[in-house]
């Protein structure tokens, strides 16, 4: 067996090593982590635990879905076949995340801070943010089902089940403990009954439910105030979701999906970064929606003006053109090849357009009218 025959074998193992212990080793072990315990009476590194399965665990989860989900924009802008647009909405995300952010503040609340440190309010303000968190864990699940595969359901749920296990394991423990403090403290409370039954209605587990819900009540009416105030109404959380395509509770139809391959410079406008390619407008090509830029209608345009006048020569250009160009737009596949190609591409941009300035009298209406939709 050649060396770069085990190079390659070696290679392969690295790979699959790296897959199994990022989608295997490292979800599933949190996960059996944080099961024991919730089962168990005695904790393992129970904050340990919750902090790295909420930071180690989420930055996995990031990168798988970088990896899977090549999101592209909002529901109303053309992308690739192969690409998704935006999972939350841009305009109504604000009403997720800050809701979102206010529960992991609650959880790690009620992961690091010990009962008798927390007054009552904070202890029901802490589980009803612990609450919010998970409605939105939950949508969150949600939205993306639809679009789960078989193997990237179990890595991307394994997370969604450790933040409910984590989240009823905190919640579970801190009224356990607050019931323990409070029994331990009702000597001092013999001469005044009434604070005694007042303070124990509030904080004790049997009577959260209803501190709870009148917490979550308001807490919702703060974000619901919030949203009418900022002009985007009370069902702002609720469009964050709706207000999308390609996702499972998407009610928006998206534009026609862009042509991806042919002409390696119609890749390039679509495919490159906006910085670099410059995108000026949609245009429309073989029937297909696609993104133009400035290089693309200058070589068409060129194009065209040699058809018109040098047929045969056209003709030989094009059979070039049609044995490289398109084997060539097969590996601009990303960003950051549409970019290269179109810094190469540039010289001969230029060539283009000084034959047409030298050769058109009136250049720039040949360029402009290029794919027109």
């Amino acid at each position: 067996m050649s060396s770069s025959s085990l190079e390659e074998i070696f290679q392969l193992f690295i790979g699959y090593a790296i897959i199994i212990i990022v989608v295997g080793l490292i979800p599933g072990g949190f996960t059996v982590w944080n099961i024991v315990n919730c089962i168990k009476e005695k904790r393992i590194g129970r904050m340990i635990s919750g902090t790295l399965t909420i930071f180690i665990g989420g930055f996995f989860y990031l990168l798988l879905f970088v990896a899977l989900f090549d999101t592209a924009g909002e529901w109303n802008v053309p992308v690739y076949q192969g690409q998704y647009h935006y999972m939350i909405s841009s305009e109504y995300s604000p009403f997720i995340f800050l809701p979102g952010m206010y529960g992991f503040a609650g959880f790690f609340a009620l992961l690091y801070w010990k009962p008798e440190k927390m007054a009552p309010l904070a202890s029901v303000l802490s589980i009803a943010a612990v609450i919010i968190l998970n409605v939105i864990n939950i949508a969150w699940a949600l939205q993306l089902f639809c679009n789960m595969t078989d193997w990237s359901v179990i890595c991307f749920y394994a997370y969604h089940l450790n933040i409910l296990l984590l989240s009823a394991d905190v919640i579970r423990t801190h009224m356990k403990n607050q019931a323990k403090y409070l029994s331990s403290k009702k000597e001092e409370f013999a001469d005044r009954k009434n604070l005694w039954w007042l303070y124990m209605k509030v904080t004790k587990v049997s009577q959260y439910a209803l501190p709870v819900f009148m917490a979550l009540f308001l807490i919702v009416a703060a974000f619901e105030i919030f949203a009418i105030l900022a002009g985007q109404g009370a069902d702002a959380p609720i469009k964050a979701f709706t207000d999308t395509a390609d996702w499972t509770f998407s009610k928006q139809i998206p534009p026609p999906p862009l042509e991806y391959d042919g002409h390696y410079l119609c890749t390039v406008a679509a495919g490159g970064h906006e910085r670099v390619v410059k995108p000026i407008r949609l245009g429309r090509r073989r029937g297909a929606i696609i993104v133009v830029n400035r290089q693309l209608c200058i070589a068409n345009a060129f194009e065209e003006s040699i058809a018109e006048k040098f047929p045969k020569f056209h003709k030989w250009i094009r059979h070039v053109y049609d044995t490289y160009g398109y084997p060539l737009s097969n590996i601009i596949t990303t960003r950051g090849r549409a970019d290269v190609v179109y810094f190469i591409m540039k010289p001969l941009e230029w060539v283009f357009l000084v034959y047409l300035y030298l050769t058109d009298t009136r250049p720039e209406i040949r360029i402009n009218r290029q794919y027109k939709l």
